[in-house]
């Protein structure tokens, strides 16, 4: 899965590779942020906007037969023409994404690319579409089928016409062709943006202030659209700091599921609570940080920024986490120590061997370098398997090199549509990976090298005055 940017924010042009890892490093105000919203904002419209065209008119041979098969095979050979479609819709919206005017965004181009080799269908797949009463269609895949097949379940087929829109159900097929031909290539997103340590802390006056505009609303004689209305609660804010939002209000209610991560790898939990030292707690409503040690409980305002900056990261894992999302954060290493910022780079290995896709922006030397050493110890050889147990690394946290995708945001020469010669311009270089040796991040290396050749003129600087 790649994607290609053009005039996004400061990226003039721009394609990076989907890994299990995907990370972008480089100076403030490169682009990492604008390329990080506009795919996850690509994954949301997809899930929740995008819908796959069903052409063909289902509903009479359905009500004549009782039953309809749609070859899925068509659809298969058309599949890049789909992403053609839903990456042309999705661009003439990029301006909300961001929360920005039309205009800034009226030379952008967002492009979703996907290899047809990527397409494993999913085997089996079942829906049924219910009124208040009764089930009326069913719509379903068996594993070895290569059509889909739309049954009518009502025994009044004349009143169907009048149930269920032929509007609706060529939706809910179009959704099951989305589910079944690339459900296994578009993850689902979860972001923790840069600004989650402030929705930590204010998540109570956003329900204040959401509630105290319906009580305005439900005050007034005139019509209004109230969605509309809500929606400009938040509409100053890019689409993954709104959603950042709506998250952090509904932990009370995100609290009462259990993800996978909960059920099957609670020591990957632990782990997390020693990062945090303690847990967060959900008490009559009210959320609360308990530090390990010692039995008080501290609001959010109370409790450290390390504490508020993971909080997302925190419930997702406890309670939405499941095989296949990719959970996306921008500058993971806020408010962390080094030490703990290293051991967060080992907890999202973890994430990736059970399954999960990371996919992070980071200033953090700490967490390339702690990366390269889960690459490094990834081979079968008597040194490293001591190092390891001498070190506390586990098998379940090394990496393969081939998992990870690394840019750095950086000025190089570019040849752009109209131009004659090569321009610099802003763009994500691929950085090199070694099995051996890791990640070349030059991003934090430069940087590193000036330090230490400062330093080594001041250390032995005096001797050439002699």
């Amino acid at each position: 899965m790649k994607v290609r940017l053009e005039n996004i924010g400061p990226l003039r042009q721009a394609e990076f590779e989907v890994g299990d890892m995907t990370i972008i490093c480089g100076d403030n105000n490169t682009g990492k942020t604008y390329a990080t919203y506009a795919f996850y904002g690509f994954l949301l419209f997809w899930e929740e906007g995008f819908p796959v065209n069903v052409q063909e008119n289902i509903l009479p041979p359905l009500l004549d037969n009782g039953v309809v098969r749609l070859p899925i095979t068509k659809f298969i050979r058309n599949y890049h023409k789909i992403l053609e479609r839903a990456s042309a819709q999705y661009t003439s919206s990029l301006w909300r994404v961001f929360a920005s005017s039309e205009n800034r965004f009226k030379n952008a181009k967002f492009l979703m690319m996907v290899e047809e080799e990527e397409l494993k269908l999913r085997g089996s797949y079942e829906q049924t579409l219910r009124t208040a009463k009764r089930d009326v269609i069913s719509i379903s895949k068996s594993p070895m089928a290569n059509y889909i097949e739309i049954n009518l379940l009502t025994k009044q087929p004349d009143r169907l016409n009048g149930l269920i829109p032929g509007f609706v159900l060529r939706k809910m097929i179009g959704e099951a062709v989305k589910e079944i031909i690339f459900g296994k290539v578009f993850p689902r997103p979860f972001i923790a943006s840069a600004e989650r340590t402030g929705a930590a802390i204010f998540r109570k006056e956003l329900d204040f202030a959401r509630n105290r505009l319906l009580e305005q609303m439900s005050s007034m004689e005139r019509k209004l659209d109230p969605f509309k209305l809500l929606d400009k609660v938040y509409s100053d804010y890019a689409l993954p700091v709104r959603r950042n939002v709506d998250f952090t209000r509904q932990l009370e209610t995100v609290a009462k599921e259990e993800s996978f991560v909960s059920k099957k790898h609670p020591n990957l939990l632990a782990d997390f609570e020693d990062i945090i030292g303690g847990t967060y707690k959900i008490v009559r409503n009210s959320l609360y940080y308990v530090p390990k040690k010692g039995r008080v409980r501290l609001t959010m305002d109370e409790s450290s920024s390390a504490v508020r900056s993971l909080l997302d990261v925190g419930f997702y894992l406890r309670h939405v986490a499941r095989p296949g999302d990719i959970l996306m954060i921008d500058e993971p290493e806020l408010n962390l120590h080094p030490r703990n910022q290293c051991r967060l780079a080992r907890l999202f290995a973890r994430l990736v061997n059970l399954g999960i896709k990371v996919f992070m922006t980071t200033h953090s030397d700490y967490i390339i370098k702690e990366l390269n050493t889960l690459i490094m110890l990834n081979h079968d050889k008597p040194h490293l398997k001591r190092i390891m147990v001498n070190e506390g690394y586990r098998p379940q946290e090394l990496l393969s090199s081939d998992k990870i995708k690394v840019y750095i945001a950086e000025e190089t020469l570019l040849k752009l549509p109209g131009r004659e010669r090569r321009t610099r311009s802003l763009t994500l270089v691929p950085a090199d990976i070694d099995p051996e040796m890791g990640i070349e991040a030059r991003s934090f290396d430069k940087t590193i090298e000036e330090m230490n050749r400062v330093q080594e003129e001041i250390l032995f600087g005096r001797e050439a005055d002699r």
